[in-house]
């Protein structure tokens, strides 16, 4: 039986298609269906859907943003030496897993190494011993990690970036301007896979292996530059100590899901792939920790996570701690007050797929899970007015999420809701479609993005 081959997809036509908002990273990665995962595989992360990113480092010290050493030209020994002042001695790991599941995450979620090549773990592939282990803490920040979250029943997530600014050969990796380079360039390569092997063989199962920075001299991209990389057959290392581990597209291969990265809103259809929302709770400035970045609206905060979700994506919400390891107390209250709306509303969230009906946008969207539709209204006002086109199902009750009843009427066209009575729930005022039968769960199509 012959292999059904994915559609290949311009990035310009899925904007077309779904006339979306939403920003892939990284389309045009390397195929290889050996490494693709099978659907199923990913349904744990579907059902997930609200995962916390921490990105802590020494950049934490300077709280000017986790690109400060290449922004700000700071010299390599002036830098490094920031090693000896990174030592939270009263910081224990339980206060990001603890923010996590108040936050009401599945998932986490933690930048192991970023661009300035500091290794927050013991590890002996690193160049020049450049870690947390053999500096001032001389403590194994991943595998504090990686037991925490397992002892609190998250998924774990590692983010590795493989570039690294402290190697002349990544912004010269062909030599051209000095032949070392090209080895210097290799250096960089061979720390790569030294790294990656540690993090996947020495900390049990790891989940998700979030890449980051695999272009080249801050040019092209990520896809452009696996030539170098090589990803399948890193990845094919990766799966040889973890064969259920997702894959994000950053590394230079395609990937198991797609990322859109950054706070703009969300619009447009529901995605026929499987997507993450990678952003900050704080205003997107900066990864890392900064005293004084805005905390994001809650109302704002909500009505994004259900514009995401709506679309078949999930929420990947990210705090940057201090050099200390703590989260800003306005930022922990922030992501603990979408916990206790995600504890009240979770049933229209967990486990559920976006759609049948494709939302409208600041309007609404919906999800569904066995035989109910969560519409997620974000004006109620115009969504009163609205016949909401839906076909295939027979509805046999609606109700205010905690069970008031509302009238509608039904035609075979659509479906139109009385919400007179109902007062909006503040960002996102949901309502259960109870059907006559399941929603059939729809696979996400096999479609290729050529990145053109």
């Amino acid at each position: 039986m012959a292999t059904k081959l994915p559609r290949e997809m311009t990035g310009a036509e899925l904007k077309s298609m779904l006339k979306s908002s939403i920003n892939l990273k990284s389309l045009g990665g390397v195929k290889c269906p050996e490494l693709k995962l099978p659907p199923e595989e990913l349904d744990w992360w579907k059902d997930s859907k609200i995962g916390m990113f921490v990105h802590w480092g020494l950049y934490s010290i300077l709280g000017r943003g986790e690109w400060a050493r290449f922004n700000e030209k700071i010299p390599k020994e002036e830098y490094e030496g920031l090693a000896w002042e990174f030592n939270p001695k009263d910081f224990s790991m339980t206060e990001w897993t603890d923010l996590a599941k108040d936050f009401g995450a599945k998932y986490m979620v933690m930048v192991t190494r970023h661009h300035d090549g500091f290794a927050l773990w013991d590890s002996p592939a690193s160049y020049e011993g450049f870690t947390s282990y053999n500096t001032a803490s001389h403590r194994d920040f991943v595998k504090e990690y990686t037991d925490a979250a397992r002892a609190a029943g998250l998924r774990v997530g590692l983010y590795y970036s493989p570039m690294d600014w402290r190697f002349p050969g990544y912004f010269d990796p062909k030599g051209e301007q000095n032949p070392a380079n090209a080895e210097n360039a290799l250096l960089m390569k061979k720390q790569c896979y030294g790294q990656v092997e540690e993090l996947c063989s020495k900390y049990g199962p790891i989940d998700i292996l979030w890449y980051d920075g695999g272009w080249l001299a801050h040019k092209g991209s990520d896809t452009s530059s696996a030539w170098f990389w090589e990803p399948v057959k890193l990845n094919k290392m990766v799966r040889k100590y973890n064969p259920h581990t997702l894959l994000n597209p950053r590394s230079g291969y395609e990937g198991d899901f797609y990322c859109d990265e950054g706070s703009h809103e969300i619009t447009g259809k529901i995605l026929p792939v499987p997507w993450e929302k990678n952003m900050c709770v704080c205003s997107g400035c900066s990864w890392g920790w900064m005293a004084d970045d805005p905390v994001s609206d809650f109302d704002w905060l909500i009505r994004m996570l259900a514009n995401v979700i709506c679309r078949g994506g999930n929420l990947l919400l990210n705090v940057g701690p201090d050099k200390d390891g703590h989260i800003r107390p306005d930022v922990a209250r922030r992501m603990r007050e979408i916990g206790a709306w995600l504890s009240e509303y979770g049933e229209a969230v967990y486990g559920t797929r976006g759609g049948p009906i494709e939302p409208v946008d600041n309007v609404y969207g919906t999800v569904s899970k066995g035989d109910k539709i969560y519409l997620h209204v974000l004006d109620k006002d115009a969504c009163a007015k609205t016949r909401i086109p839906f076909a295939g199902y027979r509805v046999e009750q609606v109700t205010e999420f905690h069970g008031q009843p509302c009238p509608f009427t039904q035609d075979g066209e659509g479906i139109t809701i009385n919400m007179d009575g109902v007062p909006a729930a503040g960002p996102d005022t949901i309502f259960v479609l109870k059907l006559d039968r399941p929603v059939e769960k729809e696979q996400n199509q096999e479609v290729y993005f050529s990145g053109r």
